[in-house]
This record gives structure tokens, C-alpha cells and sequence, in this order.
């Protein structure tokens, strides 16, 4: 089971959430993703990659590897969502460490504004694919990956994952080798993984 904490950050701390401006914050960021179309998932993509370049040297210098960072609407509003890992496994004092560090340098540098809530957890048995590395290192499990754009006339994909090459995932379908521009990945997981320093 993934070890889990939740903080609600942003404008509003650790504050009680005026609930009004709440749902304000998401009319605005849900009609940013439908006016823009397509610009809008990648609004919420290079948010992600924002938070990641941030997030990163916070957990090398705690000794804990970055997996992945989500940023997506929710029924909720906007969540800024990581999983973290380190050898042995993360413990809840972790991810709440980590939480409160980057809440802080978020408050401070995360330029896309606004009422979100930061999550923090452990990757669990179904941990994200984030990064190229990763598309190499399990290299054999089963996936599921969902793109931005379709890629042969679909965006969802099951299947045993077969490494990376450049900038193109390989995974094999019901027999069929598929290759996934690794930028149209919007989302990709492993269906299960006794894993590797899993909690």
C-alpha cells in the first residue's frame, strides 16, 4: 500500500479554504483547458515539468528519487501530484518533509498561479512512468500509457513495455509492436510491480 500525504497549498497555505474562490480557481483553470483545446493539456504538462525542475534538487539533497509529477484537473480543483521514492521504501515522515519544503518553493517560484493541492505519496504497485530512463529500466512489464494526440487511431495502450529508443517508446499490443512519441505521452504506469522499493 502507498504511503500517502496530502496538503492543500498554494495561495492558501495550510489555511482553510475560502470555498468560493475555490471554485472560482476551477471555472478558470477548466476553461483554460477548454479554450485552448490540445494547448490546454500541455498548459497542465509544462506545469508538471515546471514542478519537476524544482522538485528535483529538493529530493536529491534529501536522498530520495523524484518518480514522477502529475498536474491535472480534479473534481477537487487543481492537483500537483508526486510520488517519491528512495531504497527500502518511503516512510510517511518522507513524503510530509518533502511536502512541506517544496510547498514553500512553490509558493515562491511555481510561475502558473492559482489555488492547487500538492499531494505527495509513494509510487505503490502501479508506479508512473515519468521520465526516458524509466521506459528503458522496465523494460519487459506490462504497461498502460495514454497519449495527447492519437497514435494509430488511439490514445489508450496496454501492453509489454519494450524499451526506449531516442524519443520513441516501444510497446507490444495484442502482438502488435507500437512506437509512442515519447512527447504525446501524456500518461504511462505500470500495471503492477512487486516492485522495486514499493511501500
Amino acid at each position: 500500500m502507498p504511503v500517502f500525504y496530502f496538503a492543500k497549498t498554494g495561495y492558501i497555505g495550510f489555511a482553510r479554504i475560502d470555498m468560493q474562490k475555490k471554485r472560482l480557481e476551477k471555472k478558470r483553470t477548466s476553461r483554460i483547458a477548454k479554450a485552448q483545446g490540445q494547448a490546454g493539456a500541455s498548459f497542465f504538462k509544462e506545469v508538471a515539468a515546471q514542478v519537476m525542475r524544482l522538485a528535483e534538487p529538493l529530493c536529491e539533497s534529501e536522498g530520495i528519487e523524484l518518480v514522477h509529477v502529475e498536474h491535472q484537473l480534479e473534481t477537487s480543483g487543481r492537483t500537483l501530484r508526486l510520488y517519491i521514492d528512495k531504497p527500502g521504501g518511503v516512510t510517511l515522515d518522507d513524503c510530509a518533509a518533502i511536502s512541506r519544503q517544496l510547498g514553500d518553493i512553490l509558493d515562491v517560484n511555481l510561475e502558473a498561479g492559482g489555488f492547487y493541492h500538492l499531494e505527495v505519496s509513494s509510487p505503490g504497485p502501479e508506479r508512473p512512468l515519468g521520465k526516458k530512463q524509466d521506459y528503458a529500466r522496465f523494460k519487459g512489464k506490462t504497461v498502460k500509457i495514454r497519449t495527447l494526440r492519437p497514435v494509430n487511431d488511439r490514445r489508450s495502450f496496454r501492453g509489454v513495455l519494450m524499451g526506449v529508443t531516442q524519443d520513441v517508446v516501444t510497446v507490444v499490443v495484442n502482438g502488435e509492436k507500437i512506437d509512442i512519441p515519447f512527447a504525446e505521452i501524456a500518461r504511462g504506469r505500470l500495471t503492477s510491480n512487486n516492485g522495486e522499493n514499493g511501500c
